[in-house]
């Protein structure tokens, strides 16, 4: 699977998971550099609390266009960390 953001490869794994629809990238597949820590947090009742980033490539923007959750609840343990993607970015 790849990620795409403003005609960049932001993300590339062979190995994502798949929650509620969307493709959680392991952190090392991810780059870094395209992302910016935001300070918005979302709280989902089964997988916890959701960080974000904001995504930039090229200075096109897409403010908390990428999520993780650092502590997610037992239920979600298994994307610790994993990074998933808003509606500006292609997953394919």
């Amino acid at each position: 699977m790849q990620a795409i953001y403003n005609g960049v490869v932001i993300a590339e794994s062979d190995s994502t998971i798949v929650v509620e629809g969307n493709h959680y990238f392991p952190p090392a597949t991810v780059r870094g550099e395209y992302l910016a820590p935001s300070v918005s947090h979302t709280t989902c009742a089964w997988k916890g609390q959701a960080s974000y980033y904001t995504l930039d490539v090229a200075g096109v923007q897409s403010n908390d266009g990428a999520w993780y959750y650092p502590r997610p609840k037992d239920a979600a343990r298994e994307i610790a960390g994993y990074v998933a993607f808003g509606q500006d970015v292609t997953v394919q």
